[in-house]
């Protein structure tokens, strides 16, 4: 006898549906399962086996076979356990098989017949969606985020028995409703009010929010650098429907997405430690998973004490910061996640970190080889390196809290409409705009362009550092709500080039 159910495959963060089949055949009793499976999917056998018993059904002492098709992929993941178990009762009769051929099931089986929780779930159900299939059935942790498609009839189950008896009649059995997100928790938790002085940084902040600028923070230790990183998603517009599926979608993937959540509302925030491996940083593994760069898709990547990462690490960052995206190559596989976020990195600027102070023993040859740690190439992509300077006594002690974030944040919505209109898409941001796009739209004025052309002569601005001052300066005009960029937003937008000063210059 032979019965025919469908899961589901991520690739990457995209879902692809698998069909399950089951055959019983006479002969000695045996459990095979072929198409590819992973060490996980092939140790289903004895979870399974032991499910059915626990749940008051009858095991079948036959010849099985279990088939995951396509057999050119590979399956990964326990969630292929429930789908296994109602091939074979279906198989062997226990159960209906009517309407199983327009459901989804996906879930993981205890030994006791509990459905626990499966990673991918939001990226199988899009792919189901696709495929015209009508309804699914998924452990209860996953359904919130299931819910996120509202198209497909969802069902819930808290074990096998229950995940049969939705099965049996549909129509029986109430459709999960949703819950909806947990409200963002950016607005109330910490605010650029907090930050006393540093007037230059949290502009340099703004600038990067507005445009999608890459930012670097220098400064000693204790200036607030790490603060005022950590306080940049307050200033980002909530996520937009679509970024927030992206965004999920990826989380899903890596196990991250926190239970009970449909689709994440905050910004993502990542800061890994500068030990972390290539694989961490950049996606990976055997089985390829996402990285940190992926994590913080449509949010904010920190990276404290930036030299202090490893060269090889750094330097593998130039693609995903340049496309958006990364692509991990296996032998027997090749992904795409995507990585398009805001980087913001902070450092000292120099090994002790208190330069141009009398505490400071470090020589020009030893600032030279600390900044040299980071070569020409990162920095030509980081738009914004700016300088954190000490905050004066009199702000701490007596100063006026800064200006809150809701109050930035209302400027970044603004600017960034007007690169929407401007640009046409509502993903295009003037820090990621193609050079011939943003000279053709952004109406630089003559003497504006003349100027950055002198200071390129008189500084040695790379071409890609010529086109980044242009992306900042048509973005501080945003700001300004100025149609036009004059030389005084180029004056500015040249006073983030903090690395191409003579202290740094050459370094790299």
């Amino acid at each position: 006898m032979l019965a025919r159910v469908y899961s589901g495959v991520v690739i990457g963060i995209d879902g692809r549906i698998v069909e399950v089949e089951a055959d019983l055949a006479g002969g000695l009793p045996s459990f095979t399962v072929v198409g590819l499976p992973g060490t996980a999917v092939r140790e289903s056998r004895e979870r399974v086996a032991a499910a059915v018993r626990n749940s008051g059904l009858s095991f079948p002492a036959r010849r099985i076979t279990i088939n995951l098709a396509p057999a050119s992929i590979r399956k990964e993941g326990a969630l292929y356990d429930l789908p296994i178990a109602v091939g074979i009762l279906a198989a062997s009769k226990q159960i209906r098989t009517e309407g199983l051929e327009k459901l989804l099931i996906l879930g993981e089986l205890s030994l006791d017949g509990r459905l626990l929780p499966v990673r991918g779930v939001l990226s199988i159900v899009l792919g189901a969606r696709d495929a015209g299939l009508t309804g699914l059935v998924v452990p209860e942790e996953n359904a919130e985020e299931a819910s996120a498609v509202t198209s497909l009839r969802l069902w819930s189950a808290r074990n096998l028995e229950s995940a049969l008896a939705v099965l049996q009649n549909p129509a029986a059995h109430a459709t999960y409703r949703r819950k909806g997100s947990r409200p963002g928790r950016a607005a109330h938790a910490i605010d650029y009010a907090d930050v006393r002085g540093q007037i230059l940084a949290k502009r340099a902040a703004e600038v990067a929010a507005a445009g999608g600028h890459n930012l670097l923070l220098v400064g000693s230790p204790g200036s607030g650098k790490t603060m005022i990183a950590r306080r940049l998603p307050t200033i980002l517009p909530p996520l937009s429907e679509e970024e927030a599926l992206e965004s999920t979608r990826v989380h899903s993937v890596a196990g991250t997405l926190p239970s009970g959540v449909s689709l994440l509302r905050d910004r993502p925030f990542r800061a890994p430690h500068h030990s972390v491996s290539d694989a961490g940083l950049l996606g990976g593994g055997s089985h390829p998973r996402p990285g940190e760069v992926s994590l913080a898709h449509h949010g904010v990547l920190f990276l404290d004490e930036l030299p202090e990462f490893r060269r090889g690490a750094l330097e593998a960052l130039r693609q995903p910061v340049e496309e958006g995206s990364v692509r991990v190559v296996r032998a027997a596989a090749s992904v795409r996640f995507p990585s398009r976020f805001l980087l913001v990195a902070a450092m000292n600027p120099c090994p002790c970190g208190y330069l141009g102070e009398t505490r400071c023993a470090c020589d020009p040859s030893q600032v030279s080889r600390y900044a040299g740690k980071l070569s020409g190439p990162l920095l030509d992509r980081i738009d914004l390196q700016v300088e954190v300077a000490r905050v004066r006594k009199e702000d701490l002690a007596g100063g006026a809290d800064g200006e809150p974030s809701a109050s930035i944040r209302e400027r970044v919505a603004r600017a960034r409409t007007l690169q929407v209109d401007r640009y046409g898409s509502a993903l295009l941001r003037n820090g990621s705009v193609e050079p011939g796009e943003l000279i053709a739209r952004g109406n630089f004025k003559s003497d504006a362009v003349s100027f950055l052309g002198n200071g390129m002569d008189r500084i040695g601005f790379s071409a890609r550092a010529y086109n980044r001052i242009l992306r900042v300066a048509r973005t501080i005009a945003d700001l300004a709500a100025e149609d036009a960029v004059e030389e005084r937003h180029i004056a500015e937008a040249i006073r983030y080039r903090l690395m191409d000063r003579p202290r740094y210059a050459g370094s790299a």
